[in-house]
C-alpha cells in the first residue's frame, strides 16, 4: 500500500472517522478501510451483508459504526419484528468487527435511499409504536451489550421516510432516555431539512452518540460547500463534546485530499493568549 498522504498533525479534540464505502471507489473495502486506519480514522460501514468480513476483521481497523439492521420498520408490529430480528443478526457481526455503534432508520432504505415504506403522514399510533420498538431495541441492546443509534435523514434524498426529521429523532431519543439508544446526528440531513445547526447540536447534546457530517450541496467533504464547519467545530469544543464524528460524504475530487479537508475542520486551532 501506498504511503498515505500527510494528515494534520495538531491534536484532534473528537473520535474521528470517515464512512469508508464513499471513499477510494475503484479500490476494495478492505483497502479503503486500511488506508482510513493508516490516517488515523475510524471506519464507518454501510451495508456490511455486502462485504467479505473475514477480510475486514483482519485490516485491524477501529469501526466505528454500521448499518444496525438490513431489514424492518419502527412503526408497525410487523415491521417491528423483523427489525428486532435484522438487529440480532446485525449485533453477530458488528461483534466480530468491534463496532461500536449500530445504526438505525424510521425505515429500511432501498435504492439510492429512497425509503421501503413511505407515511406523508405520521399517526400518534405510529409513535406509540414506535417507541414501543426502540424500546425493544434497548432491551436487546442491554442482553448484548451494544448501543444503538437511530440517524436523522432529510426528505428531499428520502422522501416518505417517517421519524426522519432532527426533531423527530431527538424526540424519540430524547423520551426514550435509555443508555443503550443515541442520536446519530447527521448535519447534511439537518442543514437540509432544518438548518440552524449549532442549536441543533445543542439541544441533542445529551443524547449524541455520533455527529455525522458531509458538506451541502454535492454531499463532499467540509470546504466544498455552504456549511460552516470551522464554526461548527468551535462550538462543539465549547459545548465540552469531545466523541465521535464521522464523515459521510463523497469525495468531490481526491479522497486523500478529503479526508485531509475533514480532519483540518474539525481540528480547531488552539486559542492564543493575549497579554
Amino acid at each position: 500500500m501506498t504511503a498515505p498522504r500527510s494528515v494534520d498533525p495538531r491534536p484532534r479534540p473528537f473520535q474521528l472517522a470517515a464512512c469508508a464505502e464513499m471513499l477510494w471507489p475503484d479500490r476494495p473495502i478492505e483497502w479503503r478501510a486500511a488506508r482510513l486506519t493508516e490516517m488515523g480514522l475510524g471506519v464507518g460501514l454501510w451495508n456490511w451483508d455486502s462485504h467479505d468480513l473475514d477480510k475486514l476483521a483482519g485490516v485491524g481497523a477501529r469501526y466505528t459504526i454500521m448499518n444496525g439492521y438490513l431489514r424492518g420498520r419502527l412503526a408497525d408490529a410487523e415491521g417491528a419484528a423483523m427489525l428486532l430480528a435484522s438487529a440480532g443478526e446485525a449485533i453477530e457481526v458488528g461483534k466480530r468487527l468491534g463496532v461500536a455503534r449500530l445504526n438505525l432508520h424510521g425505515t429500511g432504505l432501498g435504492d439510492h435511499g429512497i425509503p421501503l415504506s413511505r407515511h406523508e403522514v405520521v399517526s400518534g399510533a405510529m409513535w406509540l409504536q414506535a417507541r414501543d420498538t426502540l424500546n425493544r431495541i434497548c432491551d436487546l441492546a442491554e442482553r448484548e451489550g451494544v448501543v444503538f443509534t437511530l440517524e436523522n435523514l432529510n426528505q428531499r434524498d428520502h422522501p416518505g421516510c417517517p421519524f426522519a426529521s432532527t426533531g423527530d429523532v431527538l424526540a424519540l431519543v430524547s423520551s426514550i432516555d435509555r443508555p443503550q439508544l443515541r442520536i446519530n446526528l447527521d448535519l447534511y440531513h439537518t442543514q437540509i431539512g432544518e438548518g440552524d445547526l449549532i442549536r441543533w447540536c445543542e439541544r441533542c447534546l445529551p443524547w449524541i452518540g455520533e455527529i455525522q457530517v458531509a458538506d451541502n450541496p454535492g454531499r463532499f467533504e467540509p470546504g466544498t460547500g455552504e456549511i460552516g464547519f470551522a464554526a461548527i467545530a468551535s462550538a462543539l469544543v465549547r459545548m465540552g463534546y469531545d466523541g465521535p464524528i464521522g464523515m459521510e460524504a463523497f469525495a468531490q475530487g481526491d479522497s486523500d485530499a478529503a479526508v485531509a479537508a475533514f480532519v483540518s475542520a474539525f481540528t480547531p486551532a488552539p486559542a492564543v493568549s493575549v497579554a
